[in-house]
C-alpha cells in the first residue's frame, strides 16, 4: 500500500511522535514474596510467588494483585504514542464480511458468517446451494459482553437437527445442546463437563461425546483433567441417563475420543496418553449394536503411532498413519477379513501428509511443502487424478465430504489474503468461489517470500517474510515482528491476521519462523525440538532473529518477538538466553513454570513434549530453560508485555502471574516488564471481536514503541 493511501480513513488522528514520550519502566506494584523453598534432586528451588497460582476467583489477595497490575498496565498502554492509530486501523481492517467453510447435510448447507465487527459469528443455513441464508444461531445474543461463543457444531445426517457446543468466557469446558433446525427449538436439556471432545451423530437418534467427571467446587479451572470417558446421549433424555460406551478407569490419564463414519456404520475410538499423536484404536460396529450393545473391538494396540480414520466404503476403512512412515501414508483394512492386514493405498513421499478426506470415489490428500499447502485428488486405489491449483504460498483447509459426495468446500488464504471459500467439483476439477471477502487494502501491495537460514547446529530452517512491496523493493531495514511456536507437532503455515497487516501497513515487516518442534517436516522435525532436544527450538528462533538483522530486514534495535502458549514459553526462554538480541516481546498465555506445569488442568498431557518434572533427567533439562527460573538479574532486558486471561484453563494464568512478578522483582534495565490480564477470556478461542481488537492494539503499540515503528514516519 502506498504511503498516502495508508493514511486514508484515519484523517484527523494525531499521533504523538515517539521521541516526545518517556515510556521507561514504571514503579511496579509491590508483590508479596513468600518463603516456599523446596529441595528437588539436591537443588534448593525458591518459589516466592507460589501464592499467585491460586484461582483469582477464590483468593482475594490474587484478585487484588491482578487489579493493581491491570491498573498500571492500562495506564501505561493508554499513553503509548501509536495506541490510537492501531486501535482505529485494526478496527477498520477487521470490518469485512467473512464466512466459514460450508457443511452439507441432506439438502442443506450450514456455515458461519460475520458481517465484520460482530463479536461472535452466527450460524446460517441454506436450503440448496443457492437458497436464501437463514439465521439459525446468533451467539451474540447469549451474553452482554460477547464472551459466550458457538464452538463445535455438527448437523445431523439428514440436516434436520444441529448438535452444537457453547463456550463461555474462553474456557475449554463446553455445554452441548441439540437444536431442531425447522423450529429453532432446543431438543432436550444441556450436556455438561465436556472438554477436548468430538461430537458425532449416531443416526438421527443421539450422539456420542467425551466428558470428564464433574470437578469439585471451585476447581473448575485448575483441577487436573483425568478419567475422560465416551458416552452416548439419547435425544430427549437427561444426561444422567447417558450410556457409558468406553472408559479406562485403570488408566485415568488416558484420553478417549470417539467419532463415527460418514455412513453411520462404524464408531472409531482413539485413545492416547498425552499430546503426541500416538493412538490405540477401537471400533464399534453400530449395525450390530442392537444385538451386542456397545461392543468395543480392538483394532490397533499400543501407543506407538498416529492413526486417523479418513472414511470407509462398507467394511473397508481408510486411515492416515505414520506407522513405518514418519511423513505419513494412507492405508486401508477390510473388517470382513481383518486377518489380511493393512493395504498401502498412498505410500509415503518426501512431504508430510497434512490431512486427507474421502469425497465420492476419490481421496483428497493435503501435503505440506515447505510449510505451504498443496492438495491432490486420487482414486481410492491411490492413483493420481489431478492437483488442485492454489494461488501461491498459502494455506488450504476443509475438503470435507463423504463417499456419496460429488462436491467439497475448502478455504485458501495467505499472510496478505483472508480466506476465500471455494466449492470444488470433484468430477470436473473446477473450483468456483462460494464466498470472497471484500477488504480495505490491496493484497498486491504486500510481498510474501520464503527464505531459509541455518540454525546453530547447521539445520536448514524455513522462514516466511512479509512486507509492503515498496519496502521490500527498497531493501530498507524496518522494525520486524518475529513469530514462532516450535512444539507439539503443530505446523505454522501462511495465514491472515489483521494485527499483522496493520503492523506492515505502519511500515514494519512480519516474519514467521518454522522452527523445530513443529510438524512442518514430519516426525523428525517434531522430535528435533522436544524433551532433550528442546534447546534446538530456542536456537532456531535466536538464529532467525540474527538472520533478519544480518540480511538487513530489520535494524539491530528493531526486532520484536511474539508467541502464544508454547510460543509464550519460547519468548520467555529466548529473552533469558539472548536479552541483547530483542528490543521487545509479547509472551502470550505462556507455559512459564516448567517445574510445575503438570499440576493443573491439561498440563499433565504436555509431558510428551516437555518430559516429566518428577524424573531427574527431565527435570534438569526443564530447569535449564524454564522462563521463571532463569531470569538474569542486573541485565538489560527487552521490553516485555505478558498477556493472559483469568479464565484460561489450558495454561492457567498462574504461569504468567508468577513469571511477571519474578521479572518485576529484578533490576532488568530501563525497559518495562508488564502484564495485561483479560477478564472473561481464556486461552484464545471464543474471544469476542472487541476484546481481540483491544488486545491487538495494545500489543502492537507496545512493540511498535520499543522497536521504533511509527505509523506516521
Amino acid at each position: 500500500m502506498k504511503r498516502f493511501a495508508l493514511m486514508a480513513g484515519i484523517a484527523g488522528l494525531v499521533v504523538t511522535p515517539i521521541a516526545a514520550q518517556d515510556m521507561s519502566a514504571p514503579d511496579y506494584p509491590e508483590t508479596r514474596e513468600g518463603d516456599v523453598v523446596e529441595t528437588i534432586f539436591g537443588e534448593e528451588i525458591a518459589d516466592p510467588f507460589r501464592w499467585l497460582e491460586d484461582d483469582v476467583r477464590n483468593n482475594p489477595e490474587v484478585a487484588a494483585w491482578v487489579e493493581a497490575q491491570n491498573e498500571l498496565t492500562d495506564a501505561y498502554l493508554e499513553e503509548l504514542p501509536a495506541r490510537g492509530w492501531f486501535q482505529e486501523r485494526i478496527s477498520e481492517l477487521y470490518n469485512f464480511e467473512r464466512f466459514g467453510i460450508p457443511v452439507a447435510r441432506g439438502d442443506r448447507y450450514f456455515y458461519t458468517g460475520n458481517s465484520g465487527l460482530q463479536n461472535q459469528s452466527p450460524l446460517y443455513y441454506r436450503d440448496g446451494l443457492t437458497g436464501e441464508p437463514q439465521l439459525l444461531i446468533d451467539p451474540n445474543e447469549w451474553a452482554d459482553d460477547g464472551a459466550t461463543a458457538l464452538a463445535g457444531w455438527v448437523p445431523s445426517p439428514d440436516g434436520s437437527k444441529l448438535l452444537y457446543s457453547v463456550q463461555d468466557g474462553g474456557s475449554d469446558w463446553r455445554i452441548v445442546r441439540v437444536l431442531d433446525v425447522e423450529t429453532g427449538e432446543q431438543i432436550g436439556g444441556d450436556v455438561r463437563w465436556v472438554k477436548f471432545s468430538g461430537l458425532s451423530w449416531v443416526g438421527e437418534e443421539g450422539f456420542i461425546y467425551s466428558r470428564f467427571p464433574e470437578p469439585g467446587e471451585g476447581e473448575d479451572f485448575q483441577a487436573l483433567n483425568l478419567d475422560q470417558s465416551v458416552y452416548f446421549h439419547d435425544l430427549g433424555t437427561d444426561q444422567s441417563e447417558d450410556q457409558l460406551v468406553f472408559a479406562t478407569p485403570d488408566a485415568p490419564e488416558q484420553n478417549n475420543f470417539a467419532g463415527t463414519s460418514d455412513d453411520g456404520r462404524w464408531m472409531v475410538i482413539q485413545s492416547s496418553t498425552g499430546t503426541d499423536s500416538r493412538y490405540e484404536v477401537r471400533l464399534v460396529d453400530l449395525e450390530a449394536r442392537d444385538e451386542h450393545g456397545w461392543r468395543v473391538l480392538p483394532l490397533v494396540e499400543g501407543f506407538d503411532y498416529s492413526w486417523s480414520m479418513i472414511g470407509n466404503v462398507g467394511s473397508t476403512l481408510y486411515f492416515t498413519t505414520n506407522a513405518d512412515a514418519p511423513l505419513y501414508r494412507i492405508v486401508s483394512i477390510d473388517m470382513d477379513a481383518p486377518q489380511d492386514g493393512w493395504t498401502v493405498i498412498v505410500p509415503e513421499r518426501d512431504q508430510p501428509i497434512a490431512g486427507a478426506s474421502m469425497v465420492g470415489d476419490n481421496l483428497i490428500v493435503e501435503y505440506l511443502e515447505d510449510a505451504s499447502s498443496s492438495a491432490y485428488v486420487m482414486t481410492l486405489d491411490g492413483e493420481l487424478v489431478r492437483e488442485i491449483e492454489f494461488a501461491g504460498l498459502g494455506t488450504a483447509g476443509g475438503f470435507g465430504g463423504s463417499a456419496d459426495s460429488t462436491e467439497t468446500f475448502y478455504s485458501f488464504g495467505s499472510f496478505n489474503r483472508p480466506n476465500t471459500i471455494y466449492r470444488y467439483d470433484v468430477a470436473s476439477g473446477e473450483s468456483t468461489i462460494f464466498a470472497q471477502p471484500e477488504v480495505d487494502f490491496d493484497p498486491d501491495d504486500f510481498v510474501v517470500e520464503q527464505r531459509f537460514y541455518e540454525s546453530r547446529d547447521g539445520t536448514r530452517v524455513p522462514m516466511f517474510i512479509v512486507r509492503r512491496a515498496d519496502i521490500a523493493e527498497s531493501g530498507e531495514a524496518v522494525p520486524t515482528l518475529l513469530y514462532g511456536y516450535g512444539g507439539f507437532d503443530i505446523s505454522l503455515t501462511p495465514g491472515f491476521s489483521v494485527a499483522r497487516l496493520a503492523w506492515m501497513e505502519a511500515g514494519g515487516a512480519f516474519a514467521l519462523a518454522n522452527i523445530r518442534g513443529g510438524g512442518e517436516y514430519g516426525r523428525a522435525w517434531h522430535d528435533g525440538g522436544r524433551r532433550a532436544n528442546k534447546q534446538n527450538v530456542f536456537d532456531d528462533f535466536i538464529a532467525a532473529g540474527e538472520f533478519l538483522i544480518s540480511e538487513g530486514i530489520t535494524p539491530e534495535d528493531g526486532l520484536a518477538i511474539q508467541g502464544g502458549s508454547n510460543g509464550g514459553l519460547l519468548v520467555g526462554a529466548v529473552a533469558n538466553q539472548r536479552p541483547d538480541l530483542f528490543a521487545a516481546g509479547n509472551a502470550a498465555v505462556g507455559v512459564m513454570d516448567m517445574l510445575r506445569f503438570d499440576q493443573w488442568t491439561a498440563g499433565r498431557y504436555w509431558v510428551d513434549d516437555y518430559g516429566y518434572p518428577d524424573r531427574e533427567e527431565d527435570w534438569r533439562i526443564l530447569r535449564a530453560y524454564s522462563p521463571l527460573h532463569n531470569i538474569q538479574p542486573d541485565t538489560d532486558y527487552p521490553a516485555l508485555l505478558v498477556t493472559t486471561a483469568d479464565t484460561d484453563d489450558r495454561v492457567v494464568p498462574g504461569h504468567s502471574f508468577k513469571y511477571t512478578a519474578a521479572l518485576q522483582a529484578e533490576n532488568l534495565g530501563e525497559r518495562p516488564q508488564l502484564i495485561r490480564i483479560e477478564t472473561r477470556a481464556g486461552h484464545g478461542s471464543g474471544k469476542p471481536t472487541d476484546k481481540a481488537i483491544e488486545e491487538a492494539a495494545d500489543v502492537s503499540a507496545f512493540l511498535a514503541y520499543w522497536t521504533g515503528l511509527n505509523p506516521q514516519d
